[in-house]
């Protein structure tokens, strides 16, 4: 059994939005861990539209009061559709930012406690822009995302930090795309959630921290 405390850091993916059954992959994951024996205690710290700036300058802060040295620990990174959003016809955070942000921040979280990453997902083209408020609009497109988890990926090697990349096939299955139908364009609905978290929970990566 293990027993073990998690940070799911991100963005509103890792918040579950548009998830009415109000888990998201986090949620899911836990509850498959706990089902099959584990202690399992998450926290949800995903704050909807932050970017990886936003991100680097709160997660420590966030963590180290949630995973107390005299407890096992671990970090779940999942972040960059943000960075690539446009708003007001700039991209939010550039490629080249966001992988020097993604750098520090990782190289950080890695020498503090057991890290994985997450890579960005997939959003509907079709459904841009995605209005957030009164006159705020972010206009999200896939080829930007899909440079960005590749760029993440290579980092991630360099940094010999676990990375998932979950652009690529969520991108080729029919299934993902269909759960945005009665969503927004960027975030899935409950079935997507569950798509992200059986991905996740068949890692590797993921299943060593669980069945090493």
């Amino acid at each position: 059994m293990t027993t073990v405390r998690i940070c799911f850091v991100g963005d509103s993916l890792i918040v579950g939005t548009n998830d009415y059954e109000f888990t998201g992959w986090p949620g899911r994951l836990a509850q498959r861990e706990t089902a099959a024996g584990h202690d399992i205690s998450i926290y949800n710290l995903g704050i909807r539209a932050d970017t990886s700036d936003l991100i680097a300058a709160r997660w420590r802060a966030e963590c180290e009061v949630r995973l107390p040295d005299f407890h096992p620990g671990a970090l779940v990174f999942s972040y960059g559709v943000n960075d690539m959003a446009i708003l007001d016809g700039k991209i939010r955070v550039p490629l080249a930012r966001s992988l020097e942000i993604a750098r520090a921040m990782m190289s950080e979280a890695q020498d503090w406690k057991p890290t994985l990453w997450v890579g960005p997902q997939p959003c509907d083209d079709d459904q841009q822009p995605f209005r957030a408020g009164a006159g705020i609009e972010y206009n999200f497109a896939c080829n930007r995302t899909a440079e960005l988890s590749a760029a993440y990926a290579e980092l991630a090697r360099e940094l010999s930090i676990p990375y998932l990349d979950l652009f690529t096939p969520l991108a080729a299955d029919s299934n993902w795309i269909q759960t945005f139908r009665s969503g927004d364009g960027v975030h899935p609905v409950a079935a997507g959630y569950a798509m992200i978290a059986e991905h996740v929970a068949g890692w590797n990566a993921w299943r060593a921290w669980f069945d090493g």
